[in-house]
């Protein structure tokens, strides 16, 4: 691990108590731990905006009796197959389905993945869920 510094920081005393509410809703030990996810999540979100190679997951639920979905949907995942790593697929009921898939690539080409499956009609609700490789990470 790199050395750790200490600085200081000035908020609104508002501002603080939420911070401290959010970080007991967490159940976070002390607000250190807390800011550093909050730099991290902002860094990885840069990462996506930046084009960098990362990872993530496209979630989605569809009702598999919507006519010719499931082909659709498979057919979008073979055209994507250089940047979906894995998928698992879920029976929720005897008409929804429930999809999740890893994926890797630049930040770009995993939106472009996650929109076309998203948009099918028949697709209930998706979700890309974005996160790092954890390289450029401390």
């Amino acid at each position: 691990m790199n050395q750790l510094v200490r600085f200081g920081v000035s908020l609104d005393q508002r501002l603080l108590e939420e911070f401290d509410r959010h970080i007991k809703r967490r159940r976070y030990t002390n607000r250190s731990e807390a800011l550093r996810d909050l730099i991290r999540d902002n860094l990885v979100g840069q990462e996506w905006d930046e084009n960098k190679e990362t990872v993530g997951t496209i979630t989605f639920v569809y009702d598999h009796h919507v006519r010719d979905l499931a082909g659709k949907l498979t057919d979008i995942q073979h055209d994507y197959q250089g940047q979906i790593l894995s998928g698992m697929h879920v029976h929720l009921d005897h008409d929804h389905c429930l999809e999740v898939l890893v994926v890797k690539g630049k930040g770009s080409e995993i939106k472009k993945v996650a929109d076309a499956l998203v948009s099918v009609k028949g697709v209930k609700h998706g979700k890309l869920t974005m996160t790092t490789t954890g390289k450029s990470l401390r």
